[in-house]
């Protein structure tokens, strides 16, 4: 697979953007050699896989593209309209393959952990897909390291297919997955599709110290992860800055930089890119060009010390024990 994969979570009503500009997106990746899309079915609830379904439908491009999509999301008001129970994943990967068009998931991956449900149900779900000829192989996002660990031996025991990808938040400013999750994908021969490699913005150049601050939907919605009131954030645009006078001392973009460090982790397989409008993937797209050198690592590994996330909340899930009081202390 091509080492940047396209996102599809902008486009939709999310990111702003119809047919007309996600397919000139997807067709300019294409062009570019990226072979990899990797969506969501609660991305704009269900509009980016219809997009990204049409353009592979219209194109005659779907047999040149690795298509992955993710289960998990709630998709509606009810219980059971989410997570990753076997109803839930039969009824989803239906209207997964009907958006896209499609009568095959190369990918499809459980979007987060789901607690309440056995990882046995699931993978035996997802086996039963994979032995249909509807999916292909099977991943997930998110997901701790024992985790993946418990999903292999479950999956060994059982005699069920087992996740081949991992997909985590990692970037230079959310490192923690490299003390434990990404040593246990290349233990078990996993993929590693890192997702928010410019964690979720702060490294496209836009987050600078003594700049305006950028508005932005996600900044709206995920006030933890943006709301400079909070010390965790200040700790990251100050690390941010840093980076990006290092990237300007080396002779690349800060979106360069940022990009390149995921990809030159040797447990990384692709990196997620998710653009919003042409200029966005063009400058992505700049990072297949350069590769960092031993010594800008180096001054990376200053700036942000190997297996640090500065801000927890960016870790995209969090376990219950860690939110709920009551699982923690005793009654």
């Amino acid at each position: 697979m091509s080492p940047i994969c396209l996102g599809g979570m902008m486009f939709g009503w999310w990111g702003g953007n119809g047919y007309d500009e996600s397919e000139k997106m997807i067709r300019r990746a294409v062009e570019a050699g990226v072979n990899f899309i990797d969506t969501a079915d609660v991305y704009a609830n269900g509009e980016s896989e219809e997009l990204i379904g049409r353009f592979l439908a219209e194109s005659g491009l779907r047999d040149d593209i690795v298509l992955a999509t993710k289960v998990n999301g709630q998709m509606g008001e009810g219980p059971n309209q989410g997570g990753n129970s076997r109803g839930w994943i039969m009824r989803a990967v239906e209207d997964s393959l009907r958006r896209l068009r499609t009568d095959r998931i190369d990918l499809y991956q459980i979007h987060r952990p789901d607690l309440a449900v056995d990882l046995d149900e699931t993978l035996g779900a997802l086996t039963d897909l994979v032995r249909a000829g509807k999916v292909r192989y099977i991943g997930c996002s998110t997901f701790p390291a024992h985790r993946v660990v418990e999903s292999h031996w479950v999956a060994e025991r059982r005699q069920r297919e087992r996740f081949v990808s991992e997909q985590p938040p990692y970037s230079i400013l959310a490192r923690g997955v490299e003390a434990d999750l990404l040593p246990v994908c290349r233990r078990y021969g996993m993929g590693v599709l890192a997702w928010s490699p410019l964690a979720g913005g702060w490294l496209s150049g836009r987050y600078r110290e003594g700049a305006e601050l950028p508005e932005s939907r996600r900044a709206a919605l995920l006030p933890a992860r943006y709301d400079m009131t909070l010390e965790e954030n200040r700790r990251k645009l100050a690390a941010t800055e840093r980076l990006a006078l290092l990237a300007e001392k080396a002779g690349l973009s800060l979106v360069q930089l940022a990009l390149q460090f995921v990809i030159q982790h040797p447990a990384v397989t692709s990196a997620i890119i998710g653009p919003r409008t042409m200029e966005h993937l063009d400058s992505h797209l700049e990072a297949l060009d350069v590769r960092l050198p031993s010594d800008v690592l180096d001054e990376i590994d200053e700036i942000v010390p190997p297996g640090l996330t500065l801000n927890a909340a960016d870790t995209g899930w969090r376990p219950p024990e860690l939110l709920d009081p009551a699982l923690r202390r005793r009654q």
